[in-house]
């Protein structure tokens, strides 16, 4: 073998392959965010393990997302930006029921996403977003202004996918057994219809308690027809 020879073999033995990783955008890092948060909650989204996931050094992540508080809202965003608006052509009642469950149906697929948005509001862009069809869907059919507000009001979370917590005791460690026993007998006595409904309802919703379709749709509709009634003829 020649010298011209050998050098070609060991150039090509040594030649390192282009690196074909995905380049890291601020896309990527939020959408790598959520299915990090899809597996472990809003608590797996620490810079650390999102570096982990993307096989960075954390400190690279600054360069896409400012903060933790930046990090939140962009995940916050990708998720409500998945909710998709009613159909075209719907009457004014179906087509916001319809948005409101295809934005219950994107919830319950992030659940973790409900405890951020009502932790860091809706004043980011797609959480407006969201807002504005709500507001062009009923301004459409005649909804003045002022009722327009009312009514957003009065459909509250619902536009996001997910109902008032009246009932939501998940940030509760539960009681030891024998505990649950003495409160449980003890509210009997005191307060005998809550104990009632206490044994009799589910409280085992996906999106905090009491939370369940049945319960959401319930109240999804009873604003609808509220609102039927109050829209000027």
């Amino acid at each position: 073998m020649s010298i011209e020879e050998a050098e070609t073999i060991e150039t090509t033995e040594t030649t390192v392959a282009p690196d074909r990783r995905e380049p890291l955008t601020r896309e990527r890092v939020l959408a790598t965010a959520v299915e990090l948060a899809d597996r472990g909650g809003a608590e797996a989204l620490s810079m650390r393990k999102l570096g982990q996931e993307l096989a960075v050094d954390p400190m690279a992540l600054y360069r896409h997302v400012r903060n933790k508080d930046d990090l939140l809202d962009g995940v916050l965003a990708v998720v409500v930006g998945q909710m998709e608006p009613a159909p075209a052509g719907l009457a004014w009642k179906p087509a916001l029921r319809e948005l409101a469950m295809n934005a219950r149906r994107v919830m319950l697929r992030h659940p973790w996403a409900r405890g951020v948005l009502e932790e860091r509001g809706t004043a980011g862009q797609a959480m407006v977003g969201q807002v504005e069809r709500v507001l062009a869907i009923l301004l459409g059919a005649g909804f003045d202004l002022e009722l327009a507000h009312h009514a957003l009001h009065v459909l509250d979370s619902r536009i996001f996918g997910f109902s008032p917590a009246l009932f939501d005791e998940s940030r509760r460690p539960a009681p030891p057994p024998e505990m649950t026993a003495e409160l449980a007998a003890a509210m009997a006595t005191r307060y005998p219809n809550v104990a009632q409904l206490a044994m009799a309802a589910s409280h085992e919703g996906v999106l905090g308690a009491c939370d369940d379709d049945v319960e959401f749709a319930f109240g999804l509709d009873l604003v609808l027809d509220g609102l039927e009634r109050a829209r000027p003829a």
